[in-house]
């Protein structure tokens, strides 16, 4: 009858409401565990070329001369990682920093963290930048 039929649409859409709702952190997380998988790839490296007594140029938004974090560390990474849809990477002082994508300045002005930067000190630097 009528009646069920509106029954079963009325069934349907709260389930539909409940998936949607319970899928919107799933973004979210993973984007913060790929943060911190890339973190520490990048942290990896950079640790590889200081051993290896290699100078590590500043790279990312805002470096001068203008170089990427892929480029600096290239030749220690043999696929670049990257999410650019949520955070960013730069090296700056021998240091990496995560931050928001977008971020167009370095992270850090003389000995001051600009706006959006955290400094890597492992996965927690992640948090509240990939999101």
């Amino acid at each position: 009858t009528l009646i069920e039929l509106l029954i079963v649409i009325v069934v349907l859409g709260i389930l539909a409401a409940v998936v949607v709702f319970s899928l919107g952190g799933v973004t979210t997380s993973s984007a913060l565990a790929a943060c911190q998988s890339d973190g520490a790839t990048y942290e990896t490296a950079l640790a590889a070329a200081t051993a290896q007594g290699t100078t590590v140029a500043n790279a990312g938004p805002g470096s001068s001369p203008a170089a990427t974090i892929d480029q600096v560390l290239g030749s220690y990474i043999a696929t670049a990682p990257g999410n650019s849809t949520h955070y960013q990477f730069a090296i700056e002082t021998g240091k990496l920093y995560v931050g928001k994508t977008g971020l167009k300045t370095a992270p850090l002005t003389g000995s001051t963290l600009n706006t959006g930067w955290a400094a890597w000190n492992g996965s927690s630097a992640c948090t509240g930048i990939a999101s």
